[in-house]
């Protein structure tokens, strides 16, 4: 009888994005092999455990957060893969999240709730904050905006997080306003948040505030709760399994980035507004996001907002880039991606739960949308659930 691999796992579950990661390791092996798991408390950025070092195992995946684990890591002589972005460059394959895909999900998000100036909080301890305020910045000016960053240098030693809000308070304070705001990740959303409210400034008349993870816990907790990009993490992890077990194998894995796009945007409070000026383009843009899924049409927006169609069509132009049609078709398509990825509906159902009247036409407007079928986008897209009754 074969034995099991033993594979070690080195990542937390202090938070919602490793946590995810692991689910998806564990849906990996509920679909092919078990492994004989090594988990052991882990904190982010800890170093390498000192059992590794004798551990007679096959296989390791880490959260390598710094050169030093990286270096610890070859010397265990094992296959490795990585599942953080967080150095530069790694000696062994990794899976990460597209941060560049994640940003622009954030400035299309803000951009459609009517924001023309836009902020970036990152933290520059971690480089894949610094870089992921690049892209946001980038996706910024592409459509003629200014995106402003939070230039901290790295924290000193021994700073209280009070004087880190503070200090975000006071850059706050300086932006034009209302600003959209994206925080590198989940945890320092919610630093901006209590930011706001120090320096006295209203989330949504003032300041829009998005994280990323969608650490659910942490986003509901929030005053008010905190929008969120969602990664996915568990696909990630689902991928980052399959590897190791092809380098186990004995395959040549090369020490290559996959990156992994995000599944959305989980839209709460800490963004709930049309910040433009023209109140009933404000209206219609909430009406739409509220009912385009239950099958309205432009004439549906034109009862909830009396105007001619050609004068909403003309504001909605000038203040958001494009028609109320158009709105609600986006609407419609950013939910049959969430339900492609994290679903196994049908397209049918997924039309009928998306607003659409026919399969047909979802499948057609998606592939005009997007440049891929729905199939093709949940083949590459789909994060694995855990059976709800898994074999012994």
């Amino acid at each position: 009888m074969r034995s099991r691999k033993k594979v070690a796992l080195l990542v937390e579950t202090s938070n919602g994005y490793a946590r995810e990661l692991l689910h998806g390791i564990r849906a990996w092996q509920r679909e092919h092999e078990a492994w004989a798991i090594r988990l052991s408390e882990h904190g982010r950025g800890m170093g390498v455990p000192a059992w590794l070092r004798t551990w007679r195992g096959d296989g390791v995946i880490a959260r390598i957060e710094n050169p030093r684990i990286a270096t610890a890591l070859r010397g265990v002589r094992l296959p490795v893969v990585d599942v953080s972005a967080a150095v530069a460059r790694t000696p062994f394959p990794r899976v990460a999240t597209d941060s560049e895909a994640i940003t622009l999900l954030a400035a299309e998000h803000l951009r459609e709730r009517g924001f023309r100036h836009f902020a970036y909080c990152g933290d520059a301890r971690f480089l894949w904050s610094v870089r992921r305020g690049l892209f946001f910045q980038r996706q910024v000016q592409a459509f003629g905006g200014r995106c402003a960053l939070f230039g901290n240098p790295r924290r000193p030693t021994g700073a209280t997080a009070e004087a880190e809000i503070a200090a975000i308070a006071a850059w706050l304070k300086k932006l034009p306003k209302p600003v959209g705001v994206l925080a590198c990740y989940d945890v320092r959303g919610q630093q901006v948040l209590e930011a706001c409210q120090l320096a006295g400034l209203t989330v949504h008349a003032e300041v829009g505030v998005m994280g990323v993870h969608n650490d659910e816990l942490l986003c509901e907790l929030c005053d008010p709760p905190l929008t969120s990009v969602v990664p996915n993490a568990r696909r990630a992890g689902y991928e980052a399994a399959a590897l190791l077990a092809r380098m186990m194998a004995g395959k040549k894995v090369t020490a290559t980035t996959h990156l992994i796009a995000p599944l959305g945007v989980a839209p709460r409070q800490s963004t709930d507004v049309v910040a433009v000026n023209d109140a009933p383009v404000a209206a219609a843009a909430r009406y739409i996001r509220e009912h385009a899924t239950t099958g309205i049409g432009v004439a549906d927006v034109l009862r909830a907002v009396p105007m001619s169609r050609t004068l909403l069509e003309r504001r909605f132009r000038r203040t958001l880039g494009h028609t109320p049609g158009a709105h609600i078709l986006k609407v419609r398509i950013e939910h049959v991606k969430t339900l492609l990825a994290t679903t196994g509906l049908s397209v049918g159902a997924i039309a009928e739960r998306a607003g659409f009247t026919h399969a047909e036409y979802l499948s057609v407007a998606f592939r005009r949308e997007t440049g891929q079928t729905a199939t093709r986008y949940r083949a590459t897209h789909h994060a694995p659930r855990p059976e709800k009754n898994p074999k012994a």
